[in-house]
């Protein structure tokens, strides 16, 4: 890992507003590190297995799971506005969506709808994906974002966060090929988030983010789904 890719990820162009901002987020936003927490957890979980990576609604929903669980009530974060600006940092470089050929400024973009208007997805700057590849280097990384973008009385919350994402994701995939209900854990805090959170992404896959009584499909363009 070169000194030069690692810097790419800790001189992230971020909005210091200490009146928005608290101390526990370093006084910044927190949007670019989460969505690469994110973006993290799906090459560990398999997935992402190329260099693309999309705006799916399961990355979306990661990034949403590490807002909820660190940020405080009330707070809202929106993956819309780190997705395209990545690409100012060096660390994302844009693909423009099928039927738009214009150039795509990250500025005018404030929705997961208008993102998917222009953009289809994203490379990753080719070093970083392969760091991103290598289970090794990239909790490295992961452990370098988390202790230089988060204070650390809630560095270990944004640890446990991403371990819980991993493991929910193996479980959901566990009861959809066992076509289980219940999985043997020991019975402390963070199985049951992995249990509730694994059993919800099972059963969105399931019925495809649709109503089981009326088969109407509750997905959102931002996109968020009715099933909870």
């Amino acid at each position: 890992m070169t000194d030069e890719t690692l810097q790419k990820l800790l001189k992230l162009k971020t909005d210091k507003s200490r009146t928005r901002w608290t101390r526990l987020t370093c006084n910044r936003a927190p949007h670019k590190p989460f969505l690469l927490l994110s973006v993290m957890d799906h090459f560990a979980q398999g997935l992402i297995t190329g260099n693309f990576i999309e705006s799916s609604f399961d990355l979306v929903e990661t990034f949403n799971i590490y807002w909820q669980s660190i940020m405080p009530l009330g707070t809202k974060g929106n993956m819309a506005y780190p997705f395209p600006r990545l690409q100012t940092d060096g660390i994302f470089q844009l693909v423009n969506a099928p039927d738009f050929n214009g150039k795509i400024d990250p500025n005018s973009i404030s929705s997961m709808k208008k993102l998917r208007e222009v953009c289809a997805g994203a490379k990753l700057d080719d070093d970083l994906f392969q760091l991103f590849c290598n289970p090794e280097t990239r909790e490295q990384l992961r452990a370098s974002v988390i202790n230089h973008y988060f204070a650390e009385e809630i560095r270990p919350a944004v640890l446990e966060c991403g371990n819980v994402n991993i493991r929910a994701y193996e479980y959901s995939q566990k009861l959809l090929k066992l076509n289980e209900t219940q999985t043997p854990f020991e019975d402390n805090l963070q199985n049951k988030k992995v249990r509730d959170q694994g059993f919800r992404k099972a059963i969105v896959t399931l019925y495809d983010h649709r109503c089981a009584m009326c088969g109407i499909r509750m997905l959102t363009p931002e996109p968020r789904t009715g099933i909870r």
